[in-house]
């Protein structure tokens, strides 16, 4: 299947000046031509943009994933560095998750000391808006 710029933007959640920015910058690889010399993407160049867009999402910087794209022409010989840039994004990530709910810990712990100011003021068994507390 081939589409236009505008469609793989559209598939992919990229802008167009996202994909063509991708592409001067060499995360992706200039996607054939159509009759008219307009881009055609393909299934495989889309999906490659979902990973990039899955590895911009997990914080990874530009210049990383630019090596990691670079490395992907080397084939098998370059696998574990590909892998190692992955392990190391990887402990970013789940670093950020933890922090993430550290976070959400304490949020869900004043809520809850809100909730009990709530029915202390309500009285337990009160309703709020008709609704039993």
């Amino acid at each position: 299947m081939s589409y236009s710029i505008a469609e793989a933007a559209r598939r992919s959640g990229l802008s167009i000046d996202t994909l063509r920015y991708y592409e001067r910058i060499k995360l992706v690889e200039p996607p054939a031509r159509d009759a008219a010399g307009r881009r055609a993407y393909t299934d495989e160049d889309l999906g490659w943009l979902g990973f990039l867009t899955k590895l911009r999402l997990t914080g990874m910087p530009i210049k990383r994933m630019r090596e990691y794209a670079s490395l992907r022409h080397h084939g098998a010989a370059s696998a574990g560095r590909r892998k190692a840039i992955l392990v190391d994004q990887r402990t970013s990530v789940a670093d950020r998750i933890a922090e993430l709910q550290a976070c959400l810990d304490i949020l869900d712990y004043k809520i809850d000391h809100y909730d009990q100011v709530e029915r202390s003021v309500l009285g337990i068994g009160a309703t709020v808006e008709g609704i039993s507390a």
